[in-house]
């Protein structure tokens, strides 16, 4: 393929992802909508007693009662990978002098990937996307669903760094107005950073590619 044609690629892929820019632990979405994404905890309601599982339920109540503008909790899951334990694991065999602990480390781990590829075991992660649109009032799709099902060419507007600013001080009234309502419910949530936003995106955009081939550091990547 030409290099031109590669470029028409490039644009036409483009034009289908409503994500503008990601700066500034902020997602900026084209139309100039900001979002903060947080990374939740779970609770096991099942195993809290009654009374425990009434708080949760009321304070849940309150909390979206409480809430003057959208959210969106979107939960992911993807295959387990224990790439990183089973390499672990190598280094502590051959790390190890005793035979005998050598070989049952050896067998724990094709055990453990064994286990994981006959059980199809999943991994789930819990998100709260939280939204800021200077012009509420209009009609909005779903932030995530936006995102990730948007096939409507939008136009890219830039926003300048004193709109930027402004919008970004009222999303993080936001995030802590959510923060402190899941905290009232013994959850704790991390707002997603530069890095970890750009990750999240290109894993749900690419997860056949991002098993095989990690995301480098922002700073480390080369933009053409």
């Amino acid at each position: 393929m030409s290099d031109k044609r590669k470029q028409k690629a490039k644009v036409a892929t483009q034009q289908y992802i409503d994500i503008a820019e990601i700066h500034d632990d902020t997602v900026i979405l084209k139309g100039n909508t900001l979002a903060a994404v947080l990374l939740v905890s779970s609770i096991n309601f099942a195993l809290k007693s009654e009374e425990e599982q009434n708080a949760i339920v009321q304070g849940y109540i309150s909390f979206i009662n409480s809430l003057s503008f959208p959210i969106q909790i979107v939960i992911q899951s993807r295959r387990l990978n224990i790439d990183n334990y089973l390499e672990q694991l190598k280094i502590k065999e051959r790390e190890q002098t005793n035979e005998l602990l050598k070989i049952q480390i050896k067998e724990y781990g094709a055990y453990v990937r064994e286990l994981v590829e006959l059980g199809d075991i999943m991994s789930k992660r819990f998100y709260v996307v939280i939204p800021y649109n200077p012009l509420e009032g209009t009609k909005q799709q779903g932030l995530f669903g936006r995102v990730f099902n948007s096939f409507k060419v939008v136009q890219l507007v830039s926003l300048k760094k004193e709109k930027f600013l402004k919008y970004k001080t009222e999303l993080e009234r936001r995030v802590n107005a959510v923060q402190s309502g899941l905290s009232s419910m013994t959850i704790n949530s991390q707002q997603l950073d530069t890095q970890s936003l750009i990750e999240l995106y290109y894993n749900s955009y690419n997860p056949e590619v991002a098993e095989r081939q990690k995301m480098e550091e922002v700073g480390k990547l080369r933009v053409e």
